[in-house]
């Protein structure tokens, strides 16, 4: 059926599956063309699978996101192995910490401070960092504050969570109280953007939230096939674009204005791969962030940017780009499984004072974990 845009109001052609039903093995779906007026670009609604009904909440109750934030946050600190295993890599290099105040005593103070600073460096602590955790120590350790290497090992510990939750307190998504919450994805080229996206949604679907996918990246031939993907995983809607002509910010405004009328939870929005330096494709996220909020003033409630956490201090000049242009209010931290470089992790926060609120720590589904500032010391000053 078509429609004048921006009315997404056709019905869909068939009913989802029953459970019962031989198609429900494998997510069933049906694609509406939603016709663009006046061109031959159209929005394709697809429909995928069984919600899940674990977590329910009227529409009209205001604590309906403060529990589902509780709720994830409090699943992620029951989950904490995942958290220390993934980063492993950075445990490794950071062991010498234990090697280093074993047998310390106040005359190697010096040595033991300088090899410390260095460990906290080559992890991507970042120079501004460690040296200021260092010094702190010293000083303490000099007030003979600190008289011991256990001591001096839990005194480190504090001083890095301290740095994490003085700066980047809000790790909880921030969803406000209006259904439907509009999360925005961006972020460079091949940092996992989408594929972060897709576990996000999984995460919330899990805990029976009503979800719907928007496929913002309109450049990449791929990235719409793969969150389809996603769809389908996680038994969830998605706007697609059809055709080569239809730009980003359109395919968010119709996505976001289905979910405001058809009662979502929570529209994800993906959006396409860019290079902080190009500034053209740049703008190209101030008109998605402001064509969205012409169909709900507040939204988008959380704008998260994916940073590859192999590339360590180097995502920072990323970082502050995007948060300049976009203004970023939280980030997801991906493939710290591989990478020795965990230290970043501080480093961002420290520098932009913007919350890191998931790190991914593996290539599984439940590998994109809620970040929490102590699991996280912990992991890697075992």
């Amino acid at each position: 059926m078509a429609v004048a845009a921006p009315q997404l109001t056709a019905p869909f052609l068939s009913p989802p599956p029953t459970s019962s039903s031989p198609s429900s093995v494998a997510y069933a779906s049906t694609s509406i063309l939603l016709a663009r007026s006046r061109t031959s670009s159209a929005l394709r609604l697809r429909r995928t699978g069984p919600a899940a009904t674990r977590f329910r909440c009227a529409a009209g109750q205001t604590g309906f996101f403060t529990r589902l934030g509780r709720l994830i946050k409090e699943k992620a600190k029951s989950d904490v192995e995942k958290v220390f295993s993934g980063f492993s890599k950075t445990r490794e290099n950071l062991a010498v910490v234990d090697e280093l105040l074993l047998y310390w005593n106040l005359a190697d103070t010096d040595r033991v401070l300088d090899e410390l600073e260095e460990a906290l460096l080559v992890s991507d602590f970042g120079p501004r960092i460690s040296f200021k955790i260092v010094d702190g120590l010293r000083e303490d350790i000099l007030a003979g504050k600190l008289k011991s290497g256990s001591e001096i090992k839990e005194a480190l510990k504090r001083s890095v969570l301290q740095l994490l939750t003085s700066k980047g307190n809000k790790s909880d998504l921030q969803l406000g109280f209006r259904k439907p919450a509009v999360i925005m994805v961006v972020g460079v080229n091949g940092g996992g953007k989408t594929t972060s996206l897709g576990k996000l949604a999984c995460r919330l679907k899990n805990e029976g939230v009503k979800v719907l996918l928007a496929a913002g990246d309109t450049f990449r031939a791929a990235a719409s096939e793969q969150l389809e993907v996603w769809a389908e995983r996680t038994g969830s809607e998605i706007v697609v674009a059809e055709g080569d002509k239809v730009k980003a910010a359109s395919v968010l405004s119709q996505a976001v204005r289905k979910g405001k009328e058809q009662g979502y939870d929570v529209v994800l929005c993906d959006t396409s791969g860019r290079l902080h330096t190009n500034y053209s494709l740049m703008e190209e996220l101030v008109a998605c962030k402001k064509a969205v909020a012409k169909v709900i003033p507040s939204a988008p409630n959380e704008i998260l940017l994916v940073l590859d956490g192999t590339t360590g201090l180097n995502m920072l000049p990323q970082a502050r780009e995007f948060n300049e242009v976009v203004g970023i209010t939280g980030l997801i931290l991906t493939k710290l499984d591989g990478s020795a470089r965990g230290g970043c992790v501080v480093s961002v926060v420290d520098e932009l004072g913007i919350p890191v609120k998931f790190v991914g720590v593996g290539e599984g589904v439940d590998d994109l974990q809620p970040f929490d500032a102590e699991a996280f010391v912990n992991s890697i000053f075992s």
